[in-house]
């Protein structure tokens, strides 16, 4: 037996089989029309309004409506199938047809009646084109039959009854579809959400990797300033748009949120290194593009306040005060019209079908415009809040934070030597190696930027910004990185107890501080390198 069975009665020109299409089309809920009944159970009848309408009220005469309950039955005996979905009876004329149905499934029918006023349906019925059936020629002439003229007292007896005269064809869709429960009953915890904990570079990129396998979708925000660096054998990959999960979980969808920021030919460059197909990425219309404009208007704060001068801060400005001139949206953009739907819906979509999502915002929180040290910030909260703002998605949905912060954090170096934002207790790459025992050569080849290929100053670990990053993301875990920074020697773990034991007290103090346990490790620069201390 299906899941459940939806009844849809009314006049000519409501909008049932409209209702019907749209249902199917968007929701795969199955559609089965009772004039294919008629069809199959006489296949002598003329193919017109008027001989089937004949037809149906013989049915009716001898079997007491039970036809269209028999012609169901028949249906699901020879479609298994069936018995996980919601079938949808397009349509129901007369209660003992709609009391027959009651009778044999009880509670797994819904009787859905629509209406609208008397002018309204005859000027609809003047429009219809419909294939395959002769109609009548005049609503009037439909009206003489008497099943239909007594089609609007149906409505006495339905669980759910819209004027469509009042609603357009998308209101009654998602009216009939929160009856059907198709948007789920609850707001279900689906989401968990990864963030940077300081100043970016924390390693988000390997953690997001790593925590990909256990998700349906993978989202990700912000734009090409921040770069993820997945560690692949031969060689890393740098994904400055496309969620980190993207290699280590192939079957897990793509999206990225209406509130990114997108430069059109690094993103094209991705979806072609990665082989992504329009089938498993989603890109939202209403996502910024960068212009070269965008990258010249911000050379100067290369310099000045070590940007990556990538131009998101000036798309991100244009797209606030440029709206009455044009602003270039992803959905105008040729080349990525393949990608580009409603991620909106299509999360909708996952939700309602229980499927886990991970979101994985970009940069860190030390580098927030509301909440960092300006004018060295970012142009974006960086923070939980604003990272699900971006991607459209409730607070009520998330279910973990994972914060991720580094050993020893680090900020970028300018160019002209001029300061990129204050740290705490800055120190150099010589002490992190005296103290480590990682030779500073490799410590200053891997410290160097995603995005633009700089040094990367680097400070004691910053206790007050912790607390401060705590406070605004509320995590639930923190994923602690750079672990041999503290002694090479924990390379060699693969168990938190194998870990050093200064550092193993290191992660506990953090834990105190943190209000939340270190439950992923990172322990070198290598594809399997994370202690999983995970209870979910």
């Amino acid at each position: 037996m299906p899941r459940l069975i939806v009844l849809l009665s009314g006049s000519v020109g409501a909008g049932k089989t409209t209702l019907a299409e749209r249902l199917a089309n968007d929701y795969s809920v199955h559609h089965i029309k009772t004039l294919n009944f008629l069809l199959n159970l006489s296949a002598k009848v003329e193919r017109s309004r008027e001989a089937l309408q004949l037809l149906g009220e013989k049915l009716d005469r001898e079997t007491k409506g039970a036809w269209v309950r028999t012609s169901l039955e028949k249906v699901f005996r020879e479609d298994e199938q069936l018995e996980s979905k919601i079938v949808l009876v397009d349509a129901v004329r007369i209660e003992a047809q709609i009391e027959a149905i009651r009778a044999a499934y009880g509670q797994s029918v819904l009787h859905i009646h629509l209406e609208a006023p008397p002018e309204e349906l005859e000027n609809r019925f003047q429009k219809r084109r419909r294939k395959g059936i002769a109609e009548a020629p005049s609503y009037a002439k439909v009206q003489e039959n008497p099943t239909e003229r007594q089609v609007v007292h149906l409505d006495r007896i339905a669980d759910l009854v819209i004027d469509t005269k009042r609603c357009t064809i998308d209101d009654v869709v998602t009216r009939v579809a929160s009856h059907l429960g198709l948007y789920g009953r609850e707001y279900l915890r689906l989401v968990d959400v990864m963030v940077g904990g300081q100043y970016g570079s924390e390693g988000k990129g390997q953690i997001a990797a790593y925590l990909a396998k256990d998700y349906d979708y993978l989202v990700r925000v912000g734009g090409p300033n921040a770069g993820h660096t997945v560690y692949l054998d031969p060689r890393p990959y740098v994904f400055h748009h496309l969620p980190s999960g993207t290699i280590s979980n192939p079957k897990a969808r793509l999206i990225i949120g209406a509130g990114a920021v997108i430069y059109a030919p690094t993103i094209c460059q991705e979806i072609a290194d990665r082989s992504v197909d329009c089938e498993r990425l989603s890109i939202d219309p209403q996502a910024m593009i960068i212009t070269k404009k965008d990258r010249r208007a911000e050379s100067g704060l290369r310099n000045n306040i070590g940007s990556t001068a990538q131009g998101v801060g000036a798309a991100t400005a244009r797209k606030i005060t440029g709206r009455e001139h044009g602003v270039v949206l992803a959905g105008s953009i040729p080349e990525l019209k393949p990608f580009i739907r409603d991620t909106r819906r299509v999360l909708e979509e996952a939700f309602c079908s229980r499927k886990r999502v991970l979101l994985e915002g970009t940069q860190g929180t030390g580098l927030s415009l509301h909440h960092g040290y300006y004018p060295y910030v970012t142009s974006r909260d960086t923070t939980v809040a604003g990272c699900l703002a971006e991607a459209g998605i409730s607070p009520s949905r998330v279910r973990k934070v994972v914060m991720v912060c580094r050993t020893y954090p680090i900020r970028v170096q300018s160019p002209t030597g001029k300061t990129s934002g204050p740290m705490s207790q800055e120190i150099s790459w010589a002490e992190i190696s005296r103290r480590s025992g990682i030779r500073v050569e490799e410590l200053r080849r891997h410290e160097i930027t995603s995005t633009t290929k700089r040094r990367r100053r680097v400070c004691e670990f910053d206790w007050v910004l912790l607390r401060k990053a705590a406070t605004l993301n509320a995590p639930t875990d923190i994923a602690l990185t750079f672990t041999d920074y503290l002694d090479a020697k924990n390379r060699d773990a693969r168990r938190f107890e194998q870990l050093q034991k200064d550092t193993i007290l290191f992660i506990e103090e953090i834990e105190r501080v943190a209000t939340a346990p270190v439950s992923l490790i990172s322990t070198r620069f290598h594809a399997r390198s994370i202690i999983d201390r995970r209870s979910w």
